[in-house]
């Protein structure tokens, strides 16, 4: 995921995931710790006092038990787990942005990635004849057959990779395929390997590194990877014997000519490393139906289907016949879904445009998904009235929510402070709104901008 202002989509630089010990905790385990050992099928569950001592101050609350007046101390305290993770910067922006626009504040809410088109009609009229012929039970956990059948066909026919129906795994939505798949082939200490505009792949790559996350078209640049360069990267992973990859297809019917998609798992000797993951929300605008699939090595799968069967069982049946009914649409998702790429690319092109003539501002075209990222960056350092300085994206991003009413995310959130990143997924009558106000928010930094 190079930044567009310092990269061509030619390039790709890697860095560093946080070492992924997801059993063990963030600390070496101490006596008195809870250990959950990989492998391992018999777990030591002990007093976890002196771990949480050494983490963190106890927070308690004050209560009285019915049976007696006397006062207790109740312990509150969250798993270190869940203090180690960040909130989703898009998520929390969304939420914001939603609650003001609640409160009758006019914002425009350009930072989730959800389309602004309805379901298609055919896929919605599937769903709702499950509903009326009472297909409103469990699926098999891996998925109904006829959309698993369905998603073969398809991958096989669009993609050039071929799987059988028990290498697939339907889930609720991409995310958590993302999640399972993790969870199923990294261990404590392994390394993954995530795009981000620092270094390059090759000298990032060690014995530990375990899995190779890739995602073209991207999110936040709208990069599209040639073959070439997804060639020369599958030359690289094919010298390292513990390295997998995860290949992010979400985006890739939305794709603009001349770029094309091509799977990470159809190139010579990745198919049995590669696990694909894609789904229905961003081609077919099914965001709120969740529903999305994992495909690989049957090995792989089973582990997922797995983890799966113990945290949520399989994806809601209705979501599955208007999955089957997506499939069905034709080639690339057929009219329906030319028809949304048509209208991304005019919003594109006119953001383009219009980012173009604004003075500090850099960035390069997206080839594909419905993303701009934008360079910022001169107008860190600059101070805006009744507000104060702006240093880094997260405070423009708020500067522009605040003054502008305009909701957009901080390039942070994907590991480039210089950027911020705007979706179009929006009519073009609201982005021409919102650059509107953006240029008028701007317009009062403009000179403390460098030339």
């Amino acid at each position: 995921m190079a930044a567009a202002s310092t990269s061509s989509s030619s390039r790709l630089a890697f860095r560093h995931h946080q070492q992924l010990t997801p059993y063990s905790g963030s600390h070496p385990q101490t006596p008195g710790s809870v250990s959950f050992l990989s492998g391992s099928h018999s777990f030591s569950f002990k007093s976890l006092e002196t771990t949480r001592r050494s983490q963190f101050s106890r927070i308690s609350v004050t209560v009285k038990a019915e049976s007696r007046s006397e006062e207790m101390q109740l312990d509150i305290s969250l798993s270190p787990r869940v203090n180690a993770v960040k909130p989703s910067k898009t998520v929390a922006i969304t939420d914001q942005a939603t609650a003001l626009a609640q409160a009758g504040v006019p914002v425009i809410r350009l930072a989730a990635g959800e389309p602004d088109f309805d379901t298609p009609a055919v896929i919605a009229e599937a769903g709702i004849k499950a509903i009326h012929e009472g297909y409103t039970r469990y699926t098999p956990n891996a998925g109904a057959l006829e959309l698993r059948v369905a998603i073969c066909q398809k991958l096989k026919e669009e993609n050039g990779i071929s799987y059988t129906p028990d290498q697939i795994l339907v889930s609720n939505g991409a995310k958590q395929c993302i999640y399972q798949a993790m969870l199923a082939v990294c261990s404590p200490g392994d390394e993954v390997i995530i795009p981000a505009p620092f270094w390059l792949l090759e000298s990032k790559l060690t014995g530990k590194s375990r899995l190779l996350i890739l995602c073209s078209p991207s999110n936040p640049t709208g990069s599209v990877y040639s073959k070439k360069l997804l060639e020369e990267i599958a030359r690289i992973v094919a010298k390292h014997p513990r390295l997998l990859v995860l290949s992010d297809e979400i985006y890739e019917h939305i794709i603009y000519a001349p770029a094309t998609h091509v799977s990470f798992a159809s190139l010579p000797g990745m198919w049995e490393r590669t696990l694909t993951v894609n789904g229905f929300s961003k081609a077919f605008a099914m965001t709120g139906w969740r529903l999305g699939y994992i495909a690989g090595p049957k090995h792989f799968v089973a582990a997922c289907n797995k983890i799966q069967s113990q945290l949520t069982s399989g994806a809601s049946s209705i979501s599955q016949k208007a999955g089957v009914a997506a499939l069905g649409l034709g080639y690339a998702g057929g009219e329906a879904v030319s028809t949304m790429v048509k209208a991304f690319r005019e919003r594109r092109d006119f953001l383009i445009k219009s980012f173009g003539e604004m003075e500090g501002v850099r960035m390069s075209e997206p080839q594909g998904a419905f993303y701009l990222f934008i360079d910022v960056s001169s107008y860190y350092g600059t101070e805006a009235e009744g507000f104060g300085k702006i240093e880094d994206s997260d405070s423009l991003c708020r500067y522009l929510l605040d003054e502008a009413q305009v909701a957009l995310v901080p390039g942070v959130a994907f590991g480039d402070d210089s950027c911020i990143r705007i979706s179009y997924a929006a009519s073009l009558t609201t982005l021409q709104a919102a650059v509107e106000r953006i240029k008028n928010a701007l317009l009062p930094l403009k000179s403390a901008v460098p030339v």
